[in-house]
C-alpha cells in the first residue's frame, strides 16, 4: 500500500535496486599466509594464474610499444624507492594522471596475486612444470619492476626447492643463476658472494662475468658497454649498482679536469646536466657551454 505522499514503504523492491557486487578476480582470494585455503586446490591454481596472465597482457597492450612498458617499470620501480612524495604544486593532467594511475594499479595487483599463487604453491608443495612456470614468470616480472621483494625470494625457492625435485632445463638455469649473481654483486654489493654462486651452479655467462669484472675494476667502460649488450632483465638488475659507478666516474672527473664540455661530460656519464646537478649534485659550474668542475685559486 503506498504511503501519503507517494512515498513507497522502506524495503519495496529493494532487491531491484541493488547491483552486484563486482569483485576484481585478482582479490579475490586472500593469502595462503593469512589463512586462505581455497588456492590450496590445484585447478583453482591454475584458473588464478590465467586470470594473472591475462591481466599482464591487458596492462601490456594499455601501455603500448616497449617504451611505453619500460616506463610503467620505472614508475613502479620509483614509486617502491619513494614512499611518500610531495603534493604537486600545480594542478596535473586528470586524464594522464588517471591513467598512469590504473597502470600503476594494475602492476601491483599483478605482482600481489603472483604473491598469493607462490605462497598457495609452497603451502601445497607443488614442484611441477606449473610451478616452474609461476615461479619464472614472478622472477622476470619482479626483476623488471624492480621488485626485490617479490623476485629474490622467489629465485632462492626455484633453485633450492623445486629444481632439487622437478629439475629446470640448462637453459631455464643458467637464467635465473645469473639473475640471482647480479643480484648478489649489484643490489647488494657483495661480490664475494657473487664469485661464490657463480662457482657453485658452474654458470657459464660472459655477460655476467664482464659485470663482475667491471665492477670489481670500477670500469665505467665495460660497464655501459655490457649495459648495452645484455637484456632487459638482467640491465633492471644493473641498475641498482648504476649510482655507485656513476659516483666513481664523476670523482675521477673531478680529480682530472679543471673543465670539460657540457657535450662531453653529459655523453661519458650518460646523464643530462641537470640530473648530475640535481641527482647527484655535483657542485659544478656551467658556463657558456663549458662545465667548470675546478678553479685554479691565484697567488696572494
Amino acid at each position: 500500500m503506498q504511503r501519503r505522499g507517494g512515498r513507497v514503504p522502506s524495503g519495496h523492491h529493494l532487491s531491484s535496486r541493488l547491483r552486484p557486487v563486482e569483485v576484481d578476480p585478482l582479490a579475490e582470494y586472500g593469502l595462503p599466509s593469512k589463512g586462505e585455503k581455497r588456492l590450496l586446490s590445484a585447478k583453482t591454481q591454475e584458473t588464478f594464474y590465467s586470470k594473472i596472465a591475462e591481466r599482464y597482457l591487458a596492462f601490456c597492450t594499455e601501455a603500448g610499444d616497449s617504451d611505453g612498458l619500460q616506463k610503467q617499470f620505472a614508475r613502479l620501480a620509483i614509486d617502491s624507492n619513494n614512499k611518500s612524495v610531495p603534493a604537486p604544486t600545480t594542478r596535473p593532467n586528470t586524464t594522464t594522471t588517471t591513467t598512469e594511475r590504473i597502470q600503476k594499479t594494475d602492476l601491483s595487483q599483478i605482482l600481489m596475486a603472483l604473491r598469493k599463487l607462490r605462497e598457495a604453491i609452497v603451502a601445497s608443495k607443488r614442484r611441477d612444470d606449473f610451478a616452474t612456470q609461476v615461479y619464472l614468470f614472478a622472477i622476470r616480472l619482479g626483476i623488471l619492476s624492480s621488485s626485490h621483494e617479490t623476485y629474490h625470494p622467489a629465485l632462492l625457492y626455484l633453485l633450492k626447492v623445486i629444481h632439487p625435485a622437478h629439475n629446470l632445463s640448462s637453459v631455464e638455469l643458467q637464467e635465473v643463476v645469473g639473475y640471482l649473481v647480479l643480484d648478489a654483486a649489484c643490489r647488494r654489493s657483495d661480490l664475494a658472494e657473487a664469485y661464490t654462486l657463480r662457482n657453485k651452479y658452474r654458470l657459464k655467462d660472459p655477460k655476467v662475468d664482464a659485470v663482475l669484472r667491471a665492477l670489481s675494476r670500477d670500469d665505467w667502460v665495460l660497464w655501459r658497454k655490457v649495459r648495452r649488450s645484455v637484456d632487459g632483465h638482467k640491465a633492471r638488475i644493473m641498475d641498482f649498482a648504476e649510482p655507485q659507478l656513476r659516483s666513481h666516474i664523476l670523482k675521477a672527473f673531478g680529480r682530472s679536469y679543471l673543465s670539460v664540455s657540457r657535450e662531453f661530460l653529459e655523453t661519458q656519464t650518460f646523464s643530462s646536466w641537470s640530473e648530475l646537478v640535481d641527482r647527484h649534485q655535483v657542485g659544478w659550474e656551467l658556463d657558456n657551454g663549458r662545465v667548470v668542475i675546478r678553479k685554479i685559486q691565484g697567488r696572494s
